[in-house]
């Protein structure tokens, strides 16, 4: 009798976690093209959530607001609280996102997941500014020193692009831009768990790969 209350009590919880989920909807101008861009999300209770950036073509976002097309070709990534990666996508595909009237390319991102309840981190970066495999571990153009010599925002097929990006986190409890350390302040690796704000603020230089 006593498993079956607390059985009632857990779905009713995911229930409730579930019927507070929203859409979110963030946009912004980077100014180096090896920035990145990082947000913090919670998931209330196990549920699939979306990934979607909308800039390189353009379109309408979860807010309604309408994106114009011309921005970088963008990569995701997404962390879990600890700063691990548990997922990447670089193109949504040409069945999921739009093509750019310019271009004809597909090259935003639609990136769908189940997650388990709990706090995510995910980043958005110019092709081919990968994550390493940890946020500790940072991204393929880390550097300030690639500010310098940086190629401007170029997609992989040589268009001139610019440095606007357009993102949606979607069916989740909570989405944040969290707060950005002071300069030149960087979390250590261990400090992970502890910093997990201060971290997911980080927005260090990154800097796109020559294709």
């Amino acid at each position: 009798m006593a498993l079956k209350k607390i059985a009632a009590l857990v779905a009713l919880c995911a229930a409730a976690c579930s019927a507070n989920a929203a859409d979110y909807s963030f946009t912004g101008n980077f100014q180096y093209d090896n920035d990145v861009q990082l947000f913090q999300f919670t998931v209330g209770a196990t549920s699939e959530i979306g990934l979607r950036s909308w800039s390189y073509a353009g379109g309408v976002n979860a807010a309604g607001q309408t994106i114009a097309q011309g921005g970088f070709d963008p990569i995701l990534a997404l962390f879990d609280v600890n700063g691990n990666k548990i997922g990447e996508q670089d193109d949504g595909g040409c069945s999921r996102v739009a093509a750019d009237s310019v271009t004809g390319a597909c090259w935003d991102t639609f990136f769908t997941v189940t997650l388990e309840a709990g706090t995510y981190f995910a980043s958005v970066q110019q092709f081919d500014n990968f994550a390493n495999g940890s946020l500790a571990a940072g991204f393929t153009f880390d550097g300030a020193q690639y500010q310098q010599f940086r190629d401007g925002f170029v997609d992989a097929a040589g268009d001139t692009r610019n440095s606007q990006w357009a993102f949606d986190i979607l069916n989740v409890n909570a989405a944040e831009l969290p707060p950005e350390p002071p300069i030149g302040e960087v979390p250590e690796p261990a400090s992970l768990a502890l910093l997990g704000v201060a971290l997911a603020g980080m927005t260090a230089a990154r800097r796109r790969k020559q294709g």
